[in-house]
């Protein structure tokens, strides 16, 4: 998908995608991961999710991503935070307390950067992407975490025919095949969805799942 679209998105505000309140299946499903309080969580093209915050508050250090810097500065904003910002290969930096987000290319980040992770969170990266981009960055992403690095997946499920994406569907067998490389993928939770979301049921769906994968890199 084109940089462009996205930043257009959230100029003309057609965020749509935005929660307005924390996922629950990732309060749910991210304390069995165990992490360590004080290791730092990925979250890819991250936007202005309120999940950010929840993760900091678990204890966890937070590093977004995400391409728009309008939706950057609105989350600190929003949430009257004042960062500090910097500037380096991988982009601009906003620092505030345990969240830090960069605004700039997820492909863009470094070795070490991503070898620092303890693990990811991806509600809205994977599904973002196009079939051609997803196996670039499941390898470049998530095949860069370091060795036993626990992450959480949260996926769509509908008839690509009916609806084109973003968000695509993405199915079980998909996310089996991109991931079997360097890590295990467990699908822990799957649930209908389509009652919850009119924005998808007018655009002519029958059916919309979720589902929740368990993520842990092979060592």
């Amino acid at each position: 998908m084109e940089a462009e679209f996205w930043l257009e998105r959230w100029r003309d505000g057609r965020t749509h995608f935005h929660q307005s309140r924390v996922t629950p299946l990732l309060q749910k499903y991210w304390p069995p991961l165990a992490l360590p309080a004080g290791s730092t969580v990925l979250v890819p093209l991250c936007g202005k999710s309120l999940d950010m915050l929840w993760l900091a508050e678990q204890g966890h250090r937070v590093l977004g991503v995400e391409l728009s810097e309008l939706a950057i500065t609105q989350f600190f904003s929003e949430h009257q935070l004042a960062p500090l910002v910097h500037e380096s290969a991988q982009g601009r930096h906003y620092v505030a307390g345990n969240i830090e987000l960069i605004c700039g290319d997820i492909f863009a980040l470094e070795e070490a950067t991503l070898a620092a992770c303890a693990g990811a969170y991806d509600r809205a990266a994977l599904i973002a992407l196009p079939p051609a981009m997803r196996a670039r960055y499941v390898t470049e992403v998530y095949g860069r975490l370091p060795a036993q690095a626990r992450s959480l997946l949260i996926t769509l499920e509908y008839d690509q025919q009916k609806m084109d994406g973003p968000p695509f569907s993405v199915t079980e067998e998909e996310v089996l095949r991109l991931y079997a490389p360097h890590s295990e993928a467990q699908a822990i939770d799957r649930r209908d969805i389509l009652d919850k979301e009119p924005k998808f049921l007018e655009r002519g769906l029958s059916a919309l799942e979720t589902v929740v994968y368990r993520l842990q890199r092979r060592t």
